[in-house]
């Protein structure tokens, strides 16, 4: 990864955090982009990074000004991870349109709208890379889950969609698909739960890295599941 530009969306969560500390560690240059103002403190210290915070990437001009913002910091761009996104418990019977099209919004019209403003870039790149963050839940959904699995299910048909588009130009596109992820709220809320079953975000980072690594050339459209030990 040494070398390589690299722009995260979502970086200023749990896992974007993991992401960008990871690829730091591996010599990557970083953007780093976030829906927050602020970055967390934990973010890694690095001589290469843009942050920058305050991005509503459902927007899709803000998005492609962005991605823009990054190639041209940089002079290119090897590979956008796609980790922003959100998360709603909620049955059927209570939800309302609302809570589906914000779920559209958070996971898959941000991945689309940093997508198409990256594209142009990515092809640029002698390995041009997206990697997309899915759910192991959008595979089989369960009680409260419609609006969220739903949402990722489109994550999974655009990762697939884009990857036939790209792959001419050897550009690779492939989604990760997490079970439950080791996070301080996912603690909070499910306090009972076999914690160690889970997912740390530092495994999901590895598996995110690799797909955007250059040795991962020969995958594209997959949809990999990332579920720990459930």
């Amino acid at each position: 990864m040494a070398g390589r530009v690299i722009a995260i969306t979502g970086a200023f969560g749990v896992l974007g955090s993991a992401v960008a500390r990871a690829a730091a560690a591996q010599g990557a240059r970083l953007a780093l982009i976030d829906f927050a103002n602020a970055p967390p403190p934990d973010l890694p210290d690095c001589p290469d990074v843009l942050v920058l915070g305050g991005v509503d990437l459902t927007d899709t001009i803000a998005a492609g000004a962005a991605v823009d913002a990054v190639a041209d910091r940089f002079g290119g761009l090897d590979a956008l991870l796609n980790i922003a996104g959100g998360f709603r418990w909620e049955t059927l019977e209570a939800s309302g349109f609302d809570s589906w099209h914000r779920m559209f919004l958070m996971n898959v019209q941000t991945a689309a709208n940093t997508s198409r403003s990256a594209a142009s870039h990515l092809r640029r790149s002698s390995a041009g890379r997206i990697v997309n963050v899915g759910a192991n839940a959008a595979l089989k959904a369960s009680l409260g889950m419609g609006p969220y699995a739903a949402s990722k299910a489109g994550v999974h048909s655009l990762t697939q969609s884009l990857a036939e588009e790209l792959k001419a130009d050897g550009v690779t596109v492939n989604a990760v698909l997490p079970s439950i992820l080791d996070t301080p709220a996912n603690r909070v809320d499910m306090p009972q739960a076999d914690f160690g079953s889970w997912v740390a975000p530092d495994e999901l980072a590895a598996v995110i890295l690799f797909l955007a690594s250059e040795a991962a050339s020969g995958v594209t459209g997959a949809l990999i599941p990332v579920t720990g030990r459930v």
